[in-house]
């Protein structure tokens, strides 16, 4: 049976619901932390993060990728990654490993498209647009940005475990 504790204001909580935890919080465009594990030719702003609101299960952040330029090859651990495009045209490459032969293959989104981003599938991100920085907003399953760095998008240097 579950303990029950009473608020200042009088209301009754489960005493496993931490002062933290019972409230909601903002986090307006300049709250937002650029110190999060980060990778060549993109900048990462973290938003929701354990670090920031004390969230357990969930990274929420921004992606900037100035025109004309392509991310380091990378991965995000155990980690399901959701993003949703903001603005411009970014490209997203992975490895296809599914056919006879590995083929790298290229997803091309605009504003408003959503990609998913399985765990430990080595990809990056690109902008074609010389003009126009891409911004996308990505959650995580992770309250941490797991962020593993690649030389390549082969398989090669992923090494599945529990932490990362």
């Amino acid at each position: 049976m579950s303990e029950f504790v009473r608020t200042p204001s009088g209301v009754v909580l489960p005493a496993d619901i931490d002062p933290f935890h019972r409230r909601l919080h903002r986090i307006a465009p300049a709250g937002l932390v650029g110190d999060t594990t980060q990778t060549a030719g993109m900048r990462r702003l973290e938003a929701i993060s354990g670090k920031t609101v004390g969230a357990e299960h969930l990274w929420m952040g921004q992606t900037h990728v100035p025109g004309a330029t392509a991310s380091a090859n990378h991965h995000h651990g155990k980690s399901e990654t959701a993003i949703y495009v903001v603005s411009g045209t970014p490209v997203f490459v992975f490895l296809d490993i599914e056919g006879e032969e590995p083929v790298e293959r290229r997803i091309p989104t605009g504003p408003g498209d959503y990609v998913f981003v399985p765990p430990w599938v080595p990809h990056r991100e690109e902008n074609p647009d010389p003009g126009t920085e891409a911004v996308v907003v990505i959650a995580r399953t992770t309250q941490e940005a797991i962020v593993v760095n690649l030389d390549g998008l082969d398989w090669s240097q992923v090494r599945p475990t529990a932490s990362s």
